[in-house]
């Protein structure tokens, strides 16, 4: 199914800025290029929460595509990471080959995704950004991440998740599932 509009209507002037935002407009441009599938909304607030983006969305907190951005020592990773989840860090770098993972700072995740801290979204980078996908989000049929603003989200299933961000698979907590 195509892409649906921004909905519901903003309510206010601050929404509908988000809905116009360069990093929502670069988002949805990218998302319809890939075939995404879901819809877009925005939020009459930020959401810097998976908590607050799930009460915002009537969601469980698990469904919301937390988007980490690590500092590996050589460069960005990004990681889409299951609400309920905390990303152990170690345990994550060993399973994905690289030597560590820092949390970025906000210089260096505008750097890398043109978005900032809170509306990094999987798609649209101004270069290409390795991406890992927490298996957990598997366990939810619409998946939610951000859209390039911090109240700018999109629906999604884990599968198409998957294939747009072009996504490895990876357990981010500290044992890895058998």
């Amino acid at each position: 199914m195509p892409a649906e509009p921004l909905s519901p209507e903003p309510p206010d002037a601050a929404a509908a800025a988000a809905a116009d935002h360069p990093g929502v407009e670069r988002f949805r441009a990218e998302h319809r290029r890939l075939g995404g599938t879901g819809r877009i909304v925005v939020l009459p607030d930020a959401v810097h929460t998976a908590a607050l983006a799930a009460e915002a969305l009537g969601c469980e907190v698990g469904a919301i595509a937390n988007s980490l951005v690590f500092d590996t020592g050589d460069g960005p990773v990004l990681v889409l990471t299951s609400g309920s989840h905390r990303v152990d860090t170690a345990a994550t770098a060993a399973r994905i080959g690289v030597p560590r993972l820092r949390r970025a700072s906000p210089h260096f995740v505008r750097e890398h995704t043109g978005q900032v801290i809170g509306g990094v979204s999987p798609l649209a980078h101004p270069s290409p950004v390795p991406t890992y996908l927490d298996r957990a989000l598997a366990d939810h049929e619409v998946v939610w991440a951000a859209a390039g603003h911090p109240a700018a989200v999109f629906s999604t299933t884990y599968a198409e998740l998957l294939a747009l961000t072009g996504a490895r698979e990876v357990e981010v907590g500290p044992e890895a599932s058998a």
